[in-house]
Order: structure tokens, then sequence, then C-alpha cells
């Protein structure tokens, strides 16, 4: 990969605020996506995925915990 020049902006990752505290992440699906990846908050109110750095942040009103809420929805048949 060749050097960046040193006055590009980089824009700051990508953050999604989520109603619950479990999260899917694919970075967005399609050729620019990653593997499906399933994430738990812990503690925190935040998370971030290792592979495309979007920041999963809690919402102010969440909602129960009974399965992981994915931003990027695909079909079943999908997964």
């Amino acid at each position: 990969m060749p050097p960046r020049h040193p006055d590009a902006i980089i824009p700051p990752p990508e953050d999604i605020v989520v109603p619950t505290k479990r999260v899917a992440c694919d970075g967005g699906g399609g050729a620019l996506g990653h593997p499906l990846v399933y994430m738990d908050m812990g503690g925190d109110d935040f998370v971030e995925c290792a592979y495309c750095d979007r920041r999963f942040v809690l919402s102010a009103h969440p909602k129960p915990e009974n399965e992981y809420f994915s931003p990027a929805a695909r079909p079943p048949e999908a997964h």
C-alpha cells in the first residue's frame, strides 16, 4: 500500500446507536463487508468492531436482551 499523504483527511469510524448491548456486524455487507461477527458490550455502553472500527453505542432507551441486533439487516438465507 502506498504511503498516505500527511495532509490527507481520514474520516472517523462510524458511530451506530443500538437498542441492545449485543450486536452483530458484517461491515455493511456486499463486496466491502467482512465476516459476520457477534459482540457483547458487557459492562460498558459501547463496543467497537475489530474489522471495520464501527463503534456501537447503547441507546438512552435500551430494549430487553433477547437476540443480537444487526444494523445491517440481511435476509436469513444470506447468513
